[in-house]
């Protein structure tokens, strides 16, 4: 709560435009956790109610990012798509490698942190191409005025909002050990792992965002590339 206070504070005398929306996040937060540590507690064990878990979870994070980008009933589709794209190839290769045993307490714990990553890669992604289009439209109207497909018109800035979409997992990952301390890691050594075994499970787990948020944000960018006529920017 005195955390929260600081929060709020600093925005009002800020007069940010929401100063109250971090603590309604935590405070939403927080309730959420409270009901899916009950929930879980119940099914951890069951391969059956850990997929219909992660199902969950990765409808609400399809819908989240769709309502970012416009409007749910015309963005599920790709979201959906790209989304599953990256996280079947990520969970493929870290449980079909043995990198991380394939249990229902792992495969809950490594697909929440993809999934959440995913939907995260796939909005700021989404977003920074119709914004680049938007803004560079000249541009984009010169190459189609020329007689270029509607993709070839948009490769530059489907290739730079996917590199922007990366930046944040990028340098986080660089910056691991140095300058944060992930979760994963921390949640690892404090359930009684070693400090190797943590770290190695947090590469893993920092290799699988990277995976997952690459495929999510060229899938994505690829589908909404063709444009023929200028984007609007106004993402809710």
């Amino acid at each position: 709560m005195l955390l929260l206070g600081v929060a709020s504070a600093v925005l009002v005398l800020a007069r940010a435009e929401v100063p109250w929306a971090p603590a309604v996040a935590i405070v939403r937060g927080a309730a959420q956790l409270a009901a899916i540590s009950l929930v879980l507690s119940g099914i951890i064990r069951s391969p059956l109610l850990i997929g219909a878990a992660l199902l969950m979870m990765f409808s609400v994070a399809v819908v989240t990012a769709a309502r970012r980008l416009g409007s749910v009933s015309t963005m599920a589709l790709p979201v959906a798509v790209s989304m599953a794209c990256g996280v079947l190839v990520t969970g493929s290769v870290v449980f079909g490698t043995g990198a991380v045993e394939f249990s229902p307490r792992y495969a809950l714990a490594i697909g929440g942190i993809v999934i959440g990553n995913a939907m995260t890669i796939a909005t700021i992604s989404g977003r920074r191409f119709r914004e680049l289009v938007a803004d560079q439209w000249d541009e984009v109207e010169g190459w189609l005025a020329l007689g270029a497909s509607p993709r070839r018109a948009t490769e530059r800035l489907v290739r730079r909002a996917v590199s922007a979409a990366l930046v944040p997992t990028v340098d986080q990952t660089k910056t691991t050990g140095l300058v944060t301390l992930p979760g994963a890691f921390v949640g690892a050594v404090f359930g009684g792992l070693s400090p190797l075994d943590a770290g190695r499970f947090q590469i893993v787990v920092l290799a699988a965002i990277m995976a997952a948020g690459s495929c999510t944000a060229v899938c994505l960018t690829q589908w909404l590339a063709p444009v023929a006529t200028r984007p609007t920017t106004s993402a809710h």
